[in-house]
């Protein structure tokens, strides 16, 4: 029994945000697949990526498209290229970064659905396909802190 309509997405549409740096086009909401998840393509530029941190409600799942991104899975490093997926399991402390001098692309999906509700209310919308994001801002920064517990995320200072 189908309790949503069907998504479809022809290439290129979507709303667009942008989150401390990073840019994510959202392809599936929670509103769209009831709940159950929630998908994004992900554009890491080099040096991108979010500071260590905790889904206590979601699994998170990532699919390199292009580029090279580095994961740290609580002591585990991985290099992940094309063709590599990875899931972080809830209450799994993960991060990534595109250590790597050129963008990297990649699909990420949470189950269950809501995380994107947090990049919405902590990034910023883009206009269309030509807006570039603007410079990480210390207030955008702050405002992910701040929206970050309410949506089940705990972020760690990184180790050093």
């Amino acid at each position: 029994m189908t309790t949503h309509p069907a998504t479809i997405r022809p290439p290129g549409t979507g709303p667009r945000l942008t989150i401390v740096g990073d840019t994510y086009r959202l392809l599936a909401t929670g509103a769209e697949t009831g709940g159950t998840y929630s998908q994004m393509e992900a554009w890491v530029p080099p040096g991108g990526g979010p500071p260590p941190h905790v889904h206590s409600r979601e699994e998170e799942a990532f699919f390199i498209l292009e580029g090279t991104i580095t994961f740290q899975l609580g002591n585990e490093r991985i290099v992940a290229s094309p063709g590599t997926f990875l899931n972080m399991p809830i209450g799994s402390e993960h991060c990534f970064k595109n250590e790597t001098d050129k963008p990297a692309r990649m699909l990420l999906t949470v189950a269950p659905a809501g995380l994107e509700q947090m990049f919405l209310e902590a990034g910023h919308v883009l206009e269309d396909e030509t807006t570039q994001p603007p410079p990480v801002t210390p207030e955008d920064i702050t405002r992910l802190f701040a929206v970050a517990p309410k949506y089940g995320i705990e972020i760690r200072i990184p180790r050093h």
